[in-house]
């Protein structure tokens, strides 16, 4: 079930310690990387405006020497793409002990990995569109054109898709005839070697994210995403104007709750900890079919958690604050 902003209130309150040193990591190679660095940036704005110690860093070759001379208390990982999520760095944290906000490195790589998390979420009886994944090798052994054809044929047009690993909208494309086929597929191999090609299920787009502030994992209110051109890409994203936002999203209680029940299912079910992102589409039944589950979600701006965070009636800064809090007694 959604939980109310007065409900939250009386967990997301803790007085936030100035002694915590926190460490924000940002930027990275990723073709995240500018938005990295804004996400960062507001994270550590936030994070100073109550009252915890904290900077900004690069995972750079400086990264390790710094860790070693000056231990953080807690990081926060504002790295978006495969540096923030596909779980290496987290392990690398895991080495040197030190503790960091969100799920652990297992369940960073089961995220990161849209096959391998659908079926996952398939396994648990979690709705998500049907899908195939299809390596760029393979797709050139068997033929474009015969393999383009049957997946036509087996999940009908039109399609989603998008790289089976990586973020923020980067090379997906809605396909609605055949013939455009071709070109998204060229496209989205240019983000990666592997193309989830996914039925696409008209609706509402729908993100619901989930924090745990110490009382179990809790779905904050959904964000109604209302892109401009209909498809929430990199620029509908990133760009102002481009796409409008209803927090919480225009939807009955009913529909709120069971894309709430959905979200903290998915959650749970990849053994996330501590926030996430799931993306949604609700179809004309009311009923929910996750997308994707982001484990390091955009903090910029325009990103979706700051703007579920400020829908529930909390304050961004004491709820990141509590997350370090957490993290930073964490075993």
């Amino acid at each position: 079930m959604a939980v109310s902003p007065a409900a939250h209130n009386s967990v997301t309150d803790p007085a936030v310690t100035d002694e915590l040193h926190v460490l924000v990591l940002a930027g990275g190679l990723s073709y995240e990387r500018d938005v990295s660095l804004r996400s960062g940036r507001r994270v550590l704005d936030a994070l100073r405006a109550v009252g915890v110690e904290a900077e900004l860093r690069d995972a750079d070759v400086a990264l390790l020497p710094a860790l070693a001379a000056d231990p953080p208390d807690a990081v926060v990982i504002a790295l978006h793409g495969a540096t923030g999520e596909d779980g290496s760095l987290r392990g690398v944290l895991d080495l040197c002990d030190v503790p960091y906000v969100g799920c652990d490195a297992r369940a960073s790589r089961l995220a990161w990995d849209k096959p391998s998390a659908k079926a996952v979420l398939r396994e648990a009886g979690i709705p998500t569109p049907d899908w195939v994944a299809l390596p760029h090798d393979r797709f050139s052994e068997l033929g474009a054109v015969a393999v383009l054809d049957r997946i036509a044929d087996r999940l009908g047009l039109p399609l989603m898709i998008k790289p089976a690993q990586g973020g923020s909208g980067l090379g997906a494309a809605v396909v609605r005839d055949a013939r455009s086929l071709p070109a998204a597929m060229v496209g989205c191999f240019a983000y990666d070697q592997t193309a989830l090609v996914e039925r696409y299920v008209p609706g509402m787009d729908v993100a619901v994210s989930v924090v745990d502030l110490g009382e179990g994992p809790e779905a904050l209110p959904p964000v109604e995403i209302v892109p401009r051109n209909g498809v929430y890409d990199y620029a509908a994203r990133y760009t102002a104007g481009r796409t409008t936002w209803h927090a919480p999203a225009r939807l009955d209680q009913e529909t709120t709750d069971r894309v709430a029940d959905v979200a903290l299912a998915a959650h749970n079910a990849l053994g996330l900890r501590d926030l996430s992102r799931v993306d949604l589409i609700v179809d004309a039944d009311g009923q929910p079919h996750v997308l994707e589950v982001n484990v390091s979600p955009g903090m910029t701006e325009t990103s979706l958690l700051p703007l579920a965070i400020q829908a529930a009636g909390l304050d961004f800064g004491r709820v990141l604050g509590a997350l370090v809090s957490r993290a930073a007694r964490r075993p």
